[in-house]
């Protein structure tokens, strides 16, 4: 007998399927089986469903389990009836995730939904494999209740506890405890992803002759189709590509798809029939990858995140400037160096060029002297003391043969900078003097000095016009600035990194082509925008850049970084800068006062945290990191996260407002990585 820990019996059965069926089924009845993943739910059904079928009776099954179904469409809640020693997919409800703890609600609306469906025999249900915790104790009670369960199998491996014992005695259906077969094994991780690619590619591909792609409208004013479950910001049509859709009509599902392009708010999906009438499309994180196989989509902001103390020892009572803010933003790494409070400096680090890029500079006595020799572009939002007062820091540090750095930022910078390198006796730095290359941003077009440290006076060049703000435009990535007012000209800038151009690994198998040398000129043509322009294959055949990229290639938007910093709450300034941010990635946002002191933050020209919260929102951005916190709110930084959340949702923060516990940290591996 099994027992839970109050003492309590469970009858244990150690038999056949024919024998179960006798002692557990011998009427019609509804069947959960119920059990951690691996345990041979999945055949045990099957077996059970074939003995009753032998006795001359009905076998229905709802496969559960969206991520390893045991028969059906992976992403999906399917009904199946036992004929010709298999199980026939009768009917199926998508839910667009392989992930039944996450998205538990919808995996028993679509139980419940189907379960109304068999009127005979004996019904089957094949649980998922989620049997701890809050997912595991809610999916258990809610499965039980949506499919009108009578009896459960509770499948356990001999000699080991029963999970969630408790919650099974306290179920109204009757308990029954199975010992596992001794051959029941989890397959591991990638034959798990390789059987439901194999299941997902069956599904597209089972009417092969009625397959077809479709294109969709998802336009958010638009009020034919209804955009439900989790879906990625529409303008990032990287994050769609390979996603899997549900259709649905009435509520019900129609069919299946797979997203093969998303442009100019319109997705082109794979279907495997042509007849469709739907009026709601259903994207969860379900997605074919790169790899070409079916696994659950990384957030949009799923890169490394993370508050760490300050690089100093931190005295209780001391301006440490509190917690830094570390991570990662597609291609760079930054580290926000003096903190949330402290004076602005951002670090920003090309992970595969040995090269740092810095916004502001305030005091920089934190960064160690050989990212200073890496730095090669220094962006300024103004010259007040707490943005540029680290100068001489910088200067100091870059005495040497070192290449000229390029310093950007508003009209009057090259005075400032002149100003820093007068004030210091160079009669011993001979040729070693460093040399800064100073771009002043004037409405639509540029001013560029050149100084050399040791030598009087400036090299002026002459004036040079811009579009859209570009400051600075690479191979990898260029940033862009808009004006802003802060009772002085202020700069706000954006990093926007290359798009990324990816190949799909199955597409070439699909293919049977090898990789080599062709595929890097088919990026080079792409990226160059030349479509017509024909590739040889290894095959020897001929094909032109845009049928092969139509197959073959996923083409990713770089992400976006937004520095914005001491700017007045006014109109133009909102406008100005939603528009440098919109759907930024990652977005540092001055949140100088709470909303009390909303006076004292007009005065100075300053934003509240309401304000920062609802230009981040306006803007769409992924996530929000506020900094340049008043020093007066040090001790209680609570207030001001609690505020910003209120009108932003995307505001990343501290797990705990302790930010200096060790615990939300990350590990010292990524912080060297990071730092």
């Amino acid at each position: 007998m099994g027992e839970n820990t109050h003492g309590q019996s469970l009858p244990v059965l150690a038999c056949s399927a024919a024998e179960i069926v006798g002692a557990v089924m011998e009427q019609d009845c509804r069947v959960l089986l119920y059990g951690p993943p691996g345990i041979g739910k999945s055949t045990l059904t099957s077996q059970l469903a074939a003995a009753l079928v032998d006795a001359g009776r009905t076998a229905w099954c709802l496969s559960a389990d969206p991520g390893s179904p045991g028969f059906g469409v992976p992403g999906a809640v399917s009904l199946g009836k036992w004929e010709s020693n298999a199980w026939q997919v009768l009917d199926f409800e998508a839910l667009c995730t392989l992930d039944a703890g996450r998205f538990r609600l919808p995996l028993v609306s679509a139980v419940q939904r189907l379960a109304q469906i068999p009127d005979d025999g004996v019904m089957l249900l094949d649980g998922p494999g989620v049997v701890r915790g809050v997912a595991g104790s809610e999916l258990l009670a809610a499965l039980t209740e949506a499919a009108g369960i009578e009896k459960v199998l509770a499948l356990v491996v001999p000699g080991k506890s029963l999970p969630l014992a408790d919650e099974l005695h306290a179920l109204a259906p009757e308990v029954f405890i199975v010992n596992a077969a001794e051959e029941a094994r989890r397959p591991g991780k990638k034959v798990r992803a390789r059987q439901r690619t194999e299941q997902w590619d069956g599904y597209l591909d089972g009417s092969s002759p009625q397959q077809t792609d479709i294109t969709i409208d998802i336009t958010l004013d638009n009020n034919k189709v209804n955009l439900i479950g989790t879906p990625p910001p529409v303008k990032e049509g990287s994050a769609w590509i390979g996603r899997q859709l549900g259709f649905f009509q009435h509520n019900h599902t129609v069919a299946m798809g797979e997203v093969l392009r998303m442009e100019n708010n319109t997705l082109t999906a794979r279907l495997p029939n042509k007849a469709l009438a739907f009026d709601t499309v259903c994207v969860r994180d379900a997605l074919r990858t790169t790899e070409g196989v079916m696994e659950t989509a990384l957030p949009f902001t799923a890169e490394p995140l993370a508050y760490l103390p300050p690089c100093d020892v931190y005295v209780p009572g001391t301006q440490s400037g509190g917690p830094r803010v570390v991570g990662r933003v597609g291609v760079v790494d930054l580290n926000l160096v003096n903190g949330v409070f402290g004076d602005p400096l951002l670090h920003v680090r090309l992970r595969h060029q040995r090269r740092s890029l810095l916004f502001d500079l305030g005091m920089g006595g934190r960064l160690p002297a050989r990212i200073v020799h890496q730095v090669t572009d220094v962006f300024i939002s103004h010259a007040h003391m707490d943005h540029i007062g680290g100068f001489l820091w910088f200067l100091r540090s870059r005495i040497g043969l070192l290449p000229a750095c390029r310093i950007f930022g508003p009209p009057g910078l090259a005075d400032h900078i002149e100003g820093f390198i007068q004030s210091i006796l160079w009669d011993r730095v001979a040729e070693n003097g460093p040399r800064f290359e100073v771009i002043e941003l004037h409405v639509d077009h540029t001013k560029r000095f050149l100084f050399q440290v040791g030598q009087s006076g400036r090299e002026v060049f002459e004036e040079t016009s811009i579009e859209d703000g570009v400051l600075l435009e690479e191979k990898e990535f260029r940033v862009r600035a808009v004006t802003l007012d802060h009772g002085t000209p202020v700069l706000a800038y954006a990093f926007e990194a290359a798009r990324e151009i990816n190949i799909r690994k199955d597409r070439l198998l699909a293919r049977r082509l090898t990789p080599g040398p062709w595929l890097t000129r088919l990026k080079q043509q792409l990226m160059a925008g030349n479509k017509t322009a024909l590739i040889q294959l290894p095959n020897n055949k001929e094909a032109s850049v845009a049928d092969l990229a139509d197959d073959l290639v996923l083409i990713r938007p770089g992400k976006k970084l937004v520095y914005a910093t001491d700017f007045a709450d006014t109109t133009e300034n909102r406008q100005r800068l939603i528009a440098l941010a919109r759907h930024a990635h990652t977005f540092f946002c001055e949140a100088s006062f709470i909303e009390a002191e909303a006076k004292q933050a007009s005065r100075t020209g300053h934003l509240t945290t309401r304000s920062c919260g609802e230009i981040a929102t306006a803007a769409e951005v992924g996530r929000l990191l506020p900094f340049h916190f008043s020093r007066r709110y040090e001790n209680n930084p609570q207030s001001l996260y609690e505020e910003i959340e209120e009108s932003c949702a995307r505001l990343v923060k501290p797990r705990t407002m302790k930010v200096f516990e060790v615990e939300e940290f990350l590990s010292e591996e990524e912080v060297q990585v990071l730092d």
